[in-house]
């Protein structure tokens, strides 16, 4: 390779790590003499000193160039990792970036080991990106597919579990008994109730066993339990501990979702359709693991808030999922309101699965979309043409209201059209949150 004013390589200089050019004029210093005293004007009645002769120097003497040892592909792509933390000899590392100027692979070898190198230093974020893992999954999977494939109606539930166990493996000890407010709406009130992060996983182990009893898997409350709530299920859970909740139940738990996946991986077809029964409600599995997934990331930010850890939504896709099922569940959420007299009365009732009257919710950023939601009747059809109301929100922010964590009056959401449809939609959103 040549310099910048076509010199030949005398100083050995490392490629991808540019260094400040040095201009014409620089060079021109630094190859020119040294500047010649002025001249005396000769004075005849001085003897004239006899002056040394200076040589003037054309050129700089270069470094002695290191010695380039010729060196085989094997040994050079052995000397990747050492050159990566820059240990090797001035020689060795001119022989190897020569050669990462010829092989491809030796070079796409070396970026990736100065990117690892990178992660070491002390001042770098090293929390894991948390799409890291269903890449390599996917990447693994692709490369050799599973023989039994997680249903692709599962991922959100496993992704969820995975993230929430790799939070609880990052914490100490002392933080599982850190305390977790855990709050919801009853009634159009604000329930709260005070946990521990360990009661957090306990209140998960009550809650999913109910998809354990339909699938026939061992129920943590044990056989013969009464139909009971979530709630009633948690606090029976929690009344049955010998004492309070600590981290002894990661592993239960975990076990248990695993269980979880891999009974719903080997049952085949149609096992999406098995219904699961909430005592007040009910939910086909498919719909059910989604809404376990749901619950799963609203508490696990509420114990990272707890630990002071930092958690990020879920991936864009699984969010939608889990946007979908809250407005797929509004119109029946609503009709149930009417029913207590918590919601305006039905004004144009339509035949079932017929258009009628409806709000348009329209959710915004990673995971949003457009929903029509049925105002007047749970079997009407939701309707652009026949929407009386608009409503937009961010997609975080419509889980936070549907988890109960903020009030519909609190919800930031642009509105427009009927006020009543858009406070009585609202309301019904935030009705579905429970413990």
């Amino acid at each position: 390779m040549t310099g910048a004013n076509g010199d030949a390589d005398d100083v050995a200089r490392a490629p991808w790590i540019p260094g400040p050019r040095r201009s014409a004029d620089d060079h021109a210093d630094l190859t020119s003499a040294p500047p010649m005293a002025p001249e005396t004007p000769a004075n005849p009645e001085t003897p004239e000193t006899p002056v040394t002769p200076v040589t003037p120097v054309t050129e700089v003497e270069a470094e002695e160039p290191p010695d380039v040892p010729q060196l085989t592909h094997r040994v050079l792509k052995s000397l990747l990792g050492a050159w990566a933390l820059s240990a090797c000899s001035a020689g060795e590392t001119k022989a190897v970036e020569d050669h990462l100027t010829e092989c491809a692979p030796c070079a796409e070898e070396a970026l990736r080991l100065r990117d690892a190198v990178a992660l070491l230093h002390e001042d770098r974020d090293l929390d894991l990106d948390p799409l890291l893992r269903s890449r390599v999954l996917e990447n693994c999977l692709g490369r050799r597919p599973a023989r039994v494939p997680v249903p692709e109606w599962v991922t959100p539930y496993d992704a969820e579990t995975a993230r929430l166990d790799a939070l609880l493996r990052d914490i100490g000890e002392s933080e599982w008994h850190a305390p977790v407010r855990l709050k919801w709406y009853e009634n159009d009130h604000l329930v709260r109730r005070k946990t521990t992060v360990a009661g957090v996983i306990g209140h998960f182990l009550a809650v999913d066993g109910l998809v354990s009893s339909a699938l026939g898997i061992k129920d943590p409350l044990g056989a013969g339990v009464p139909e009971l709530s979530p709630t009633e299920r948690t606090e029976a859970f929690w009344s049955a501990l010998d004492r309070p909740p600590n981290r002894a139940l990661r592993g239960p738990w975990r076990d248990q979702t695993h269980t979880l996946i891999r009974t719903v991986s080997f049952a085949g077809r149609g096992v999406g359709d098995l219904t699961v029964t909430y005592k007040d409600f009910a939910l086909p599995l498919r719909d059910s693991l989604l809404e376990r997934a749901f619950e799963c990331w609203l508490h696990a930010d509420d114990i990272a808030n707890a630990v002071a850890y930092p958690y990020a939504p879920p991936s864009g896709a699984h969010l939608h999922g889990m946007i979908d099922l809250a407005a797929r569940l509004l119109p029946a959420a609503l009709a149930g309101r009417r029913r207590s007299g918590l919601a305006a009365p039905a004004r144009q009732l339509v035949a079932a699965g017929a258009p009628g009257r409806s709000l348009h919710l329209e959710v915004e950023g990673a995971g949003g979309g457009h929903w029509y939601i049925a105002l007047d009747s749970p079997a009407a059809v939701g309707s652009p043409e026949r929407a009386v109301a608009q409503v937009a929100m961010d997609g975080v922010e419509f889980c936070q209201l549907v988890a109960g964590h903020i009030s519909p009056e609190e919800a930031a959401a642009g509105q427009d059209g009927d006020r009543e449809a858009i406070r009585d939609v609202l309301s019904a959103a935030a009705s579905l949150s429970r413990l």
